[in-house]
């Protein structure tokens, strides 16, 4: 799997997980409110968040009235990510310092990264030994292992596509209620 970074730069990324999982298709484009499911947020923070440049969609974005953003898998484990951040009462401001911070590190191996925080300030650890020295400091008050949260987001996605292959469709199944 290959990746483009802001610069045009290609980098091969390798698979970060297997585990039994089907296998994702990472060039794949999910909509946004397939997205904003997957993530666990609103469709109305999806949007928000695209339109300020927090996260855009990466393979494609809206390109006018009636357009529909695609989402790739990276662009919904950031989501999460930012989701996770959230909850545990980070401003969306040191979020943002924090997503650039993550973009602009080209961390190839996501599954061994972990963001702290100590409330006011967000950390990128790539080591068990960043992770300790940080602690060791007092500064990192909780973590968020980013591989179980892009576990979560495959899993996710798994449960989303198989729904999806149901027959009996949103639109269908209002039919049949309409039809009986």
């Amino acid at each position: 799997m290959t990746e483009v970074n802001r610069s045009g730069d290609r980098y091969d990324l390798g698979l970060l997980f297997t585990d039994g999982m089907p296998e994702l298709d990472e060039t794949a484009g999910y909509r946004g409110l397939v997205a904003a499911r997957a993530a666990g947020i609103t469709y109305r923070q999806l949007d928000y968040w695209a339109r300020t440049s927090l996260v855009e969609p990466t393979i494609r974005g809206a390109a006018g009235s009636g357009s529909q953003r695609l989402y790739g898998f990276r662009d919904i484990l950031v989501l999460k990510l930012i989701k996770s951040l959230l909850v545990t009462g980070i401003s969306l401001q040191q979020i943002r310092t924090a997503v650039e911070q993550l973009r602009e590190s080209g961390i190839t191996d996501l599954a061994q990264t972990t963001l702290m925080s100590d409330g006011a300030s967000v950390y990128l650890c790539t080591s068990n030994d960043e992770v300790i020295d940080l602690v060791s400091r007092g500064q990192g008050v909780f973590g968020i292992a980013v591989g179980k949260v892009l576990r979560e987001v495959e899993s996710s996605l798994v449960e989303i596509n198989a729904a999806q292959a149901d027959p009996m469709d949103e639109l269908a199944a209002r039919r049949a209620t309409r039809a009986s």
